[in-house]
């Protein structure tokens, strides 16, 4: 039986009941006012939408964005615009789903499928995992080899301390992770707010940046490039973590209450998405007004894009604060990996772990090909580690992004709160779309390295 009426009401559409908080340690750990402005009980309800926000924004991210602005100008911004977009409405409905449902999207999965099907899911879910924990591992090394000197398999060795950061953190309260999340994030947009004003980028270019234009679909090229910063723009394992941290706050179990959530859960992933947009467009803006106007057209690795800001404009300090921001974006990524690791082995398992372990295996499944690679590549196999974790990405998120929209288009499982009409043709447009252009990508990538 359910624990509360809230979620009994819409248990009648499972194959299982709910068994499980999830996030235990911290589920319901955060009161939210029943009284006072709308702005106080906002503020209450911020914090997850800007963990999700750092998926977003993660070192996987810088590549595609870099070479679309050192290649085509500000031509792809429109791209970045739209997967945003489609970034902000698939939140919305992950968010709404552990609303109003109590269950995160591994459980629902875990819930609604047989098992050889959910384990399938698990089992592709943990590959996305550690592909996007390996992204975000070799970005932090890389960060730290540009800054410091440390060589990147060292680098990549120092980042298994980052979980016993989240364990320390989480303990304290998850408060804790939220702030150190948001500073972050703060950290990343005021150097390339810095950089974007070093840069000088042409106002009229950018405005036409984000205009759709046709040669999107005539250039090859540009349209492999676009189709690659969409795919590593949204994220699979993002869609587990909304549905998970949204269920930190203590909300009322009634339709209204959980209307409340619902409203304030999304307006704080717009808002926090918003930001990332920022981020992705100033990566794109600062390589096009810095390469791409000087000619240099072939730019597409980080450390190529870090050790030509400093000559071209004019100052040291702005390769600096492109390192320092690739360090706060690669350390915020970690954090909420991992996070997303615990989220899917309880959820479609439905095991408890000791924390410390399950983090440190979602690390060392990301650090071991690693090292094995560098070990044995060098340095020079970090580019190729980056590509595949990405390709693994475009593979996995049809299959977050499908049981998704299903879950929140279904009156048995959501009840009133089931998509309506519009919402759920939007949806499933979206869904179709990214899996058509992820298959593409796909294709495009396989065949690139077999010829």
């Amino acid at each position: 039986m359910a624990k509360d009426t809230g979620l009994a009401m819409h248990d009648q559409g499972w194959r299982k009941q709910r068994s499980a908080d999830t996030l235990p340690e911290v589920y319901r750990s955060m009161k939210i006012p029943k009284t006072g402005s709308w702005f106080r009980k906002f503020l209450a309800f911020a914090g997850p939408g800007y963990l999700v926000a750092v998926g977003y924004m993660d070192p996987g991210n810088w590549a595609t964005d870099i070479a679309g602005g050192s290649m085509f100008g500000y031509s792809l911004l429109f791209v970045i615009l739209l997967s945003n977009l489609m970034a902000m409405l698939l939140q919305g409905l992950a968010g709404k789903l552990g609303i109003v449902t109590g269950r995160d999207l591994a459980q629902a999965c875990r819930d609604h499928y047989s098992k050889p099907v959910a384990m399938a899911l698990w089992v592709l879910c943990e590959l996305a995992i550690a592909a996007c924990d390996l992204a975000e591992v070799l970005g932090t090394a890389i960060a730290l080899h540009l800054l410091f000197g440390i060589p990147i398999l060292y680098g990549v060795l120092i980042t298994v301390l980052d979980v016993f950061v989240v364990l320390m953190l989480q303990s304290r309260g998850f408060r804790y992770i939220e702030a150190i999340v948001i500073t972050l994030i703060g950290t990343i947009g005021v150097c390339f707010l810095v950089e974007i004003i070093w840069a000088q980028p042409s106002a009229s270019g950018v405005l036409a940046g984000f205009a759709p234009r046709s040669e999107l679909f005539t250039n090859p090229e540009m349209l492999y490039i676009g189709i690659g910063i969409l795919g590593a723009t949204v994220m699979p394992h993002n869609l587990y973590l909304h549905s998970s941290i949204v269920q930190t706050r203590q909300i009322e179990q009634t339709p209204k209450g959980k209307r409340q959530a619902i409203r304030y859960a999304t307006a704080d992933s717009t808002i926090a998405l918003s930001l990332a947009l920022f981020i992705n467009a100033a990566i794109l803006i600062i390589a096009a007004a810095t390469f791409h106007t000087t000619g240099n057209t072939g730019i597409a690795e980080i450390e190529d894009a870090y050790h030509m800001l400093a000559p071209l404009l004019g100052t040291t300090a702005a390769s600096v604060l492109f390192g320092v921001a690739l360090l706060a974006a690669g350390q915020n990524a970690t954090l909420t990996g991992t996070l997303a690791g615990q989220i899917v082995m309880e959820g479609f398992l439905n095991i408890r772990l000791p924390a410390w372990l399950r983090r440190l295996i979602t690390r060392l499944i990301a650090v071991v090909p690693a090292v094995i690679v560098i070990g044995i590549m060098g340095d020079s196999g970090t580019l190729d580690l980056l590509i595949l974790s990405q390709v693994i990405l475009s593979l996995q998120l049809s299959f977050a992004v499908i049981p998704l929209v299903k879950f929140t288009s279904d009156k048995k499982k959501m009840g009133e709160f089931a998509n309506r009409l519009w919402l759920k043709l939007t949806a499933w447009i979206v869904a179709i779309v990214i899996a058509g252009l992820n298959i593409y990508l796909l294709v495009q990538t396989v065949g690139g390295w077999i010829s």
